[in-house]
């Protein structure tokens, strides 16, 4: 049987969650290196603005962790997520990654499988799917990443406030994902398998969809330890790093 294939998502690494990074570090130099290929699917990092920050030292590792698996036969894909969407090509050339759009449809051990971030998926959230559409404009990120690297960091640091402040006046429907939103994605990409992340409510889902069988994995968020998706011929299931860190 071959190796499996392994999902991560919304790790949110920061120099001020030192426990998630080092859980990170130990999952690539075991699990990581067993694995057939290694996506990422979004809010890998708590914040990026701008891959002339790979200077800092938590990215610096973190990308030469990366680029140990790659350089040694396991291949990483990585999607952008909602914080760290202006990851561009300079972090993956010194992380030997390979940046893949949202949605990205694959073959998954036999399986065609629908790999998405998941914001977009939750359409009941119409302030920020206003916000999202603006911040991935190119003339928005043109004027952003034009402006010094100290001054970025202070408006991502406003941002991230900004949108604690509105969650706290929303309802957990509107934050999470719409069935119809799903039920679309599937249908229009013609496979019975959804991989995402951005809830942080980690699940295996079971659906149907015209008739037909479907499957919908959510990853879940490293706040309560090391935890990813693997998947083989066999199907899906979720693993957790048992080693201390």
């Amino acid at each position: 049987m071959q190796p499996p294939t392994l999902f991560i998502a919304d790790l949110h690494l920061t120099p001020e969650r030192p426990q998630i990074n080092a859980a990170f570090f130990a999952f690539l130099a075991g699990p990581a290196t067993r694995a057939q290929a290694l996506y990422i699917l979004g809010d890998f990092f708590e914040t990026w603005v701008g891959d002339d920050d790979l200077t800092d030292p938590l990215h610096a590792e973190v990308a030469s962790a990366l680029k140990h698996l790659t350089t040694n036969g396991v291949p990483v894909f990585l999607m952008h997520g909602n914080r760290d969407f202006l990851l561009a090509e300079d972090f993956c050339k010194a992380s030997g990654a390979t940046l893949i759009s949202d949605p990205t449809l694959i073959k998954l051990h036999g399986e065609d499988t629908l790999l998405m971030h998941g914001d977009t998926l939750c359409s009941e959230d119409v302030a920020y799917q206003a916000f999202r559409t603006q911040t991935r404009d190119p003339n928005w990120q043109r004027t952003f990443l034009a402006k010094p690297l100290a001054e970025r960091h202070a408006l991502a640091c406003a941002l991230r406030t900004q949108s604690e402040q509105t969650k706290a006046d929303k309802t957990a429907e509107i934050m999470d994902v719409h069935p119809e939103a799903v039920t679309q994605a599937l249908r229009q990409s013609g496979c019975r398998r959804l991989i995402h992340g951005h809830t942080h409510r980690p699940a295996g889902h079971h659906l149907e969809i015209d008739g037909q069988r479907a499957e919908r994995w959510v990853l879940p968020a490293w706040y309560g330890g090391a935890c990813w998706l693997a998947c083989d011929a066999s199907g899906c299931q979720f693993t957790r790093l048992s080693a201390p860190v």
